[in-house]
């Protein structure tokens, strides 16, 4: 990924926030050239390795954890808030542009075999994204059931070798015309666009 120096992101605290925020990512692995995505909710361990792990499961069904084998890096990424930028917000002269946050994170994935770990995997995402609810759902998979369920997901992990993060932030325009962005983007009605304004004071 492409970062001026100034768009890059170095704040442990902040990156592991939008991949936490956002945490339905891209998988992006690239057989034979040809590259191939999916979209997947994903579980980030900041404290585990050097750089982190990811954790996430598919459908068998989908060929990509076949792509593991090759014992290469795969990419995940993830998209964090974004919004247009009117250059008739500054004060001096600029043009249209776009501010936004996004991580790439690299890492060799490994499947996981034991159906105790693969268990336990659904049990934390069960848990991160019904915790909320009202009345949340728990999986309380038992005899067959468990077994068919189980059979029909591939679970896996990512070791982290490498972390990009561009927050592209206004950061290369004048303290003036960054605190107009803030302000112009703090009045929308979308949600995501004041996000980006948030993000952009300190958030």
């Amino acid at each position: 990924m492409y970062i001026p120096e100034h768009f890059q992101e170095t704040n442990p605290e902040r990156v592991s926030a939008l991949i936490e925020g956002n945490s339905f990512g891209m998988l992006v692995t690239a057989p034979d050239g040809v590259p191939f995505v999916s979209h997947l909710p994903f579980l980030f361990d900041h404290g585990a390795g050097s750089k982190g792990k990811l954790l996430c499961h598919m459908a068998r069904a989908n060929p990509q954890w076949r792509h593991f084998s090759s014992g290469g890096e795969v990419l995940a990424v993830f998209q964090g808030p974004h919004a247009y930028v009117s250059p008739s917000w500054y004060s001096s002269p600029g043009v249209p542009t776009w501010n936004y946050a996004v991580v790439h994170l690299r890492g060799k994935p490994r499947l996981i075999e034991s159906e105790s770990e693969l268990e336990t995997l659904l049990g934390r995402l069960t848990h991160v994204y019904e915790s909320h609810l009202p009345s949340p759902w728990k999986p309380n998979l038992v005899g067959e059931r468990r077994t068919k369920l189980l059979n029909l997901i591939v679970g896996f992990e990512i070791e982290i070798t490498d972390v990009q993060a561009k927050f592209k932030l206004s950061q290369n325009r004048q303290p003036e015309d960054q605190q107009s962005v803030i302000e112009k983007l703090e009045q929308s009605s979308n949600q995501t666009v004041v996000a980006v304004a948030k993000l952009m004071s300190g958030g």
